[in-house]
């Protein structure tokens, strides 16, 4: 497999990981805040799609046509990170497909060392290549992916990608509140003998 192909690989798997976490959910639960800052799992999807519509289509001169309003200067702070009034899961899971097959078909169309100008950065970091744009996309959707992970479990306990994910010790709810117990113990111990 080309370089090319491998980072496709890996940018369709995260993206694939960070939607899965919508699996199951109803609306609430899908839109509902679960930090002080606000982070919920239809706003990362959202923002994820946002993001990579402006990399792989304005950077490199591919704009996609559509209209983010939650990008424009008199939008709401954030309003790429929520779903706001009358924006359906559906909608944003449309916009998420959208957004990467238009990604794909740039990734397809360009070569690696295509050359392409991010606007939205310091001067002296702007001027690209599809390579670098492909690396940013899939750390940045796997960071995201790992928070929507944290998230799906805070919303209702589930972990991993799902039963059969060997990343996931097989643990009963009794054995993980037993696992977590010797952890905070661990924690209160050190931060004891640490004077905290």
């Amino acid at each position: 497999m080309d370089e090319k192909a491998d980072l496709l690989k890996h940018l369709r798997a995260r993206r694939a990981d960070l939607l899965g976490k919508l699996d199951g959910l109803g609306e609430y639960d899908a839109r509902r805040p679960m930090t002080p800052t606000g982070t919920n799992l239809l706003g990362l999807v959202k923002h994820v799609s946002s993001v990579e519509l402006g990399y792989f289509g304005e950077v490199f001169g591919r704009p996609s046509g559509r209209e983010l309003p939650w990008l424009a200067d008199d939008a709401p702070l954030d309003a790429d990170m929520w779903a706001g009034p009358g924006e359906s899961r559906a909608d944003i899971v449309e916009l998420h497909e959208f957004s990467a097959a238009h990604s794909d078909a740039t990734i397809e169309a360009l070569p690696l060392d295509a050359a392409g100008e991010v606007p939205w950065w310091p001067q002296e970091r702007r001027h690209v290549t599809l390579h670098q744009i492909l690396v940013h996309m899939c750390v940045e959707t796997a960071r995201h992916a790992g928070h929507a992970d944290i998230i799906r479990e805070l919303i209702d306990g589930a972990v991993g990608n799902g039963a059969q994910d060997p990343n996931i010790p097989g643990r009963t709810p009794e054995q993980w509140a037993q696992h977590r117990a010797t952890l905070e113990a661990a924690a209160l111990g050190n931060a004891a003998d640490q004077g905290d």
